[in-house]
């Protein structure tokens, strides 16, 4: 942005600015866009969150599958289903779906005792049960995603243990969380969970490549027939098991990492802003997905930039801020000014 502002321009472009931005930098942001446009300048804003639409927009243009399906919208008075509407053809009732309550005699799948990691986060405390969402929320860099990457064993513990099963695992051993049924779906999907330029089968069967081996070779063939397979379950477009990887969308691609840990057998799922640059219709998908996949017994990590994720998705609620737990609550308990109020507080003190 600041390179763009140091010409003298009449017109600038922002392609999903706020992607990787918190709460309090959104509204800085916004402050910038404004003063653009009272100078005179002209502001093209691209973003899938509606919300941000109506407050920083004059007029919406909406496009679905390479095509216009509205133009001159008013970001005031256009409703919220109607752009869902446009943007994804059907309607969509409700975004997030109907939470069934755990039982209370469901095991523990996941126990995370007095975590830490050097310089990032202590004294982390947490338990996934069998069939339960836990969402962690918190600003950028509050250390919610090193929490998930130091579960999986991508990063090193300094002190705490992880536990799967009642197994404790060894710190810093990926092979050893895979192996005991954890899954990560990272941030950066693109740069740290996919091999982009390979065929979806291959993305699909990273995780179980001792199951497709034969004599040290890659059976396609069985690759590709329990690719079709998760395709077909996840509703992957374009169906084809040989399409590139880049070239699926988002929500698409998201699909793919979901997949593979669902064929590889795991049962603690740790997703990482699992919907980021996900258009509305493809979320309320994965948001199911997710659900199901809890139903079917799976222990859900959970980590959101987007507070109204985290309270939509999860049973219990964990916020995160400076590395600490300020709090652990199921999610009816608490909403959206009540979680900023706790990181405002914890971060200031």
């Amino acid at each position: 942005m600041a390179r763009a502002l140091s010409h003298d321009i009449k017109l600038i472009i922002m392609d999903e600015p706020s992607a990787v931005l918190d709460t309090e930098e959104v509204k800085n942001l916004f402050a910038v866009v404004r003063e653009l446009t009272a100078a005179g300048i002209a502001v093209v804003y691209i973003t899938h969150r509606l919300e941000e639409i109506r407050e920083i927009g004059d007029r919406i243009t909406v496009l679905k599958d390479g095509r216009t399906t509205a133009v001159g919208l008013s970001a005031a008075d256009t409703p919220k289903a109607e752009l869902i509407r446009l943007m994804t053809g059907r309607e969509v009732a409700n975004v997030f779906p109907v939470r069934e309550p755990v039982a209370s005699d469901a095991p523990v799948v996941l126990d995370v005792q007095d975590l830490a990691l050097n310089g990032v986060f202590s004294d982390v405390s947490f338990s996934v049960r069998a069939g339960e969402v836990v969402g962690l929320a918190g600003l950028v860099g509050s250390g919610r995603s090193e929490i998930l990457e130091t579960v999986y064993g991508a990063r090193r513990a300094s002190a705490g243990t992880v536990r799967v099963r009642e197994k404790t695992l060894p710190r810093g051993s990926v092979r050893a969380a895979v192996h005991a049924g954890i899954g990560l779906s990272p941030e950066e999907r693109k740069s740290q969970g996919l091999v982009l330029d390979e065929p979806i089968f291959i993305n699909i069967a990273l995780a179980s490549m001792k199951r497709f081996a034969k004599g040290g070779f890659l059976d396609d063939r069985a690759a590709r027939k329990v690719a079709r397979e998760q395709i077909d379950a996840f509703e992957l477009r374009p169906a084809d098991p040989d399409r590139p990887a880049r070239t699926l969308s988002g929500g698409n691609q998201q699909k793919i990492l979901l997949a593979r840990w669902l064929v590889h057998g795991t049962n603690v799922l740790l997703l990482d802003e699992p919907t980021r640059g996900v258009d509305v219709g493809a979320r309320a998908e994965i948001y199911a997905l997710i659900r199901d996949l809890a139903a079917a017994g799976n222990a859900v990590v959970v980590v959101s930039s987007e507070i109204e994720e985290v309270l939509g998705l999860a049973d219990v609620v964990l916020v995160v801020a400076d590395g600490r737990i300020l709090s652990t609550l199921p999610s009816h308990q608490i909403d959206e000014h009540g979680v900023l109020d706790l990181v405002m507080k914890g971060s200031a003190a």
